[in-house]
C-alpha cells in the first residue's frame, strides 16, 4: 500500500510539474478594446520570451503559434546591432475584446517562409547611372545639397534618400540639407520602391498601374519632417533639423521585413550655437497606413524651453482640424491635396503626456524660419523619454474609404483607441 501512494504522489508531483512547465510556454494576448483589430504588431523582447522558454543561447529563434495551428510568421530584430536578436515581432488580428492563447517553443533555426509586407532601402547610384544592391550604412556627404535635376538625370540615392514602406503605402526622406519626408500613393500591395526612379523615363511624379508620389512638400515639413522651437533671444525660434547647421547624418538599416521595417538616422548638429544629438528610429509594418518616429536628444546645452515639432504640408485644397482621445493627440487634414488631385487625408498621432500644442504655418517665411504651408503637432521633450509619434498617409486611390471626410475620421478615432489601448501581453 505504501508503494502505491508513493507511485500516486510521485505521478501527481510529475503532472503539476507538467502543468506548470506548460503553462509557462503559453503567450496570452488580450484586445482591451472593444474594436477590431486587425494585423497589430505584436512586440517581444528577448526577456519576455526567455521568461516562457527559459534562457536562449546567441543562435536560438523560437516557434509562436496558435494551438492545433501553423506557425505564425515571426521576425527578430537585432536592434542594438550586437549581433544578437533583442525583440520578437508577428501580426495578429482580434476580435473586440478577444483574449487569445499562443504557444512558444524553442528553435536552434529560423523559419523563414513569408512574403514582405514591409521594406526599407537605401542605394546608391554607381557609374554606369544604375543602382545596385541596398546598402546598410551610408554617411551623407557633407552638407548635402538637393539633387539639380537640370544637370543630371538621377539622382545620387535612389529617390533622395531613404526609401520605406508596407502593403499600403511609401515613403522617402531628402538625404540632404532639406532633410523632409515625402510620401507615395500605392495602389499595389507588393514592394515597389527598388525600382520607383531609377528609370528617369518613368516619373513618379506620373499616375502609374503602381501608385506615385502624391504630395507636395517644398519649404514645408512634407510628411512629419521634424523642426525645433525655442525661445531666441526673447523671440520664438523654429528651426528644420536639416540645413547647414548638420554636421554629419548617417543612415542605417536595422531591419527589413518581413513583418516590419526598421531604419535609424543619427544627426549631429548645432542648435542655439552648441552641439545636439538626435536619434530617429523610423519604422512601418504590414496592414498599417502610417510610419511610427520614435525620437532620442542629447546634448549638454540644450534650451530649457526646447520642443520638438512634427509637420504636415499645406498644399492645394484642405481643410485641417484635430481631437484628443485617450492618450491620442490628433492633428489631421483632408480634401483633394494629392499631387493627383483627388482626396488625401493626412494625419499625425501625439502622446497626451508628453504634448504641447497644435499649430500651424502660412505661406510666407519669417527671418528665424524658412519653414512655410506645414501644420504642426509640438511635444515637450522629456530627457528620460523618447518622443514618438506616427504619421499616417490614406489616399483615395489605396482605398475608397479615404475619398470621404467623414470616414477618414471614423478610422483615425478607431486608430487612436487602438493608440491609447495596446494590446496586454502576459
Amino acid at each position: 500500500m505504501t508503494k502505491i501512494f508513493a507511485f500516486i504522489f510521485s505521478f501527481v508531483l510529475l503532472l503539476n510539474v507538467a502543468i506548470v512547465q506548460s503553462n509557462k510556454s503559453i503567450l496570452v494576448l488580450k484586445n482591451p478594446s472593444n474594436i477590431q483589430r486587425d494585423g497589430e504588431l505584436i512586440i517581444l523582447t528577448r526577456k519576455q520570451i526567455e521568461s516562457k522558454t527559459g534562457k536562449l543561447q546567441t543562435k536560438d529563434y523560437v516557434k509562436i503559434y496558435p494551438q492545433h495551428s501553423s506557425p505564425l510568421v515571426v521576425q527578430f530584430d537585432d536592434i542594438d546591432q550586437d549581433g544578437v536578436w533583442d525583440e520578437a515581432v508577428f501580426l495578429y488580428s482580434f476580435k473586440p475584446e478577444e483574449s487569445v492563447s499562443l504557444k512558444i517553443e524553442k528553435l536552434p533555426v529560423k523559419i523563414d517562409t513569408a512574403s514582405a509586407l514591409a521594406h526599407v532601402r537605401m542605394k546608391l547610384k554607381d557609374a554606369d547611372e544604375k543602382f545596385g544592391e541596398s546598402v546598410k550604412h551610408v554617411d551623407m556627404p557633407y552638407q548635402n545639397k538637393p539633387t539639380d535635376f537640370s544637370k543630371q538625370k538621377l539622382p545620387y540615392y535612389l529617390t533622395e534618400g531613404p526609401g520605406w514602406e508596407n502593403d499600403k503605402v511609401a515613403f522617402r526622406l531628402y538625404f540632404d540639407t532639406r532633410n523632409a519626408k515625402d510620401i507615395y500613393g500605392k495602389r499595389v500591395s507588393g514592394m515597389v520602391m527598388d525600382t520607383v526612379g531609377a528609370n528617369p523615363k518613368n516619373s513618379y511624379h506620373k499616375f502609374s498601374n503602381w501608385g506615385m508620389d502624391i504630395l507636395a512638400v517644398g519649404k514645408s515639413l512634407g510628411a512629419g519632417g521634424l523642426a525645433f522651437s525655442y525661445n531666441q533671444n526673447g523671440k520664438d525660434t523654429l528651426v528644420r533639423l536639416g540645413g547647414l547647421n548638420v554636421k554629419s547624418e548617417t543612415y542605417d538599416e536595422i531591419a527589413d521585413g518581413p513583418v516590419r521595417a526598421v531604419f535609424k538616422m543619427d544627426y549631429h548638429w548645432v542648435l542655439n550655437k552648441q552641439p545636439v544629438e538626435v536619434i530617429e528610429y523610423i519604422s512601418t509594418w504590414g496592414g498599417q497606413y502610417f510610419y511610427q518616429s520614435k525620437i532620442f536628444i542629447k546634448g549638454n546645452h540644450l534650451p530649457e524651453d526646447l520642443k520638438i515639432d512634427m509637420g504636415i504640408s499645406d498644399f492645394y485644397d484642405n481643410q485641417s482640424a484635430n481631437f484628443s482621445s485617450g492618450n491620442a493627440k490628433v492633428v489631421y487634414s483632408f480634401g483633394k491635396q494629392s499631387e493627383n488631385k483627388d482626396n488625401l487625408g493626412m494625419a499625425i498621432f501625439s502622446d497626451a503626456k508628453n504634448f504641447s500644442k497644435f499649430w500651424s504655418i502660412g505661406k510666407e517665411t519669417t527671418p528665424v524660419s524658412d519653414i512655410n504651408q506645414t501644420y504642426l503637432s509640438e511635444e515637450k521633450i522629456n530627457a528620460s523619454n523618447p518622443v514618438v509619434y506616427r504619421y499616417y498617409a490614406c489616399w483615395s486611390k489605396t482605398n475608397p474609404i479615404f475619398d470621404n471626410e467623414n470616414s477618414f475620421a471614423d478610422f483615425l478615432h478607431a486608430e487612436a483607441a487602438k493608440f491609447s489601448h495596446p494590446v496586454i501581453i502576459h
